[in-house]
């Protein structure tokens, strides 16, 4: 498993409802700035900056600078540390879970 520091800070990026529609919003399409993504989401620029931040952070999101902007996409194959994350807790589970047999 991942060093649960860094599982802790993926699953706290996911946690989130506003990142989490951010992500889905950056998987179906070309990547997009913060002006775009701010623009119909009721957030400030602020607001959304912090946001991707957190999922840069937790390496669910690629960053990249044209002149002055800042494109945001999905990083591929982002979700599959979650994945082997939460497989190996289910493991650790499977493992501890007291005994429901007789």
């Amino acid at each position: 498993m991942h060093k649960p520091v860094e599982a802790a800070r993926l699953f706290a990026a996911l946690a989130d409802p506003t990142r989490l529609a951010l992500l889905v919003i950056l998987r179906s399409g070309p990547p997009r700035s913060i002006a775009r993504l701010s623009a119909n989401s009721g957030m400030t620029r602020q607001a959304v900056t912090k946001h991707l931040r957190i999922l840069e952070d937790a390496a669910l999101v690629l960053v990249a600078r044209t002149g002055r902007e800042t494109h945001y996409s999905y990083r591929p194959g982002a979700l599959d540390t979650a994945r082997t994350a939460l497989d190996a807790i289910a493991g650790n589970w499977t493992a501890i879970a007291p005994s429901t047999e007789g």
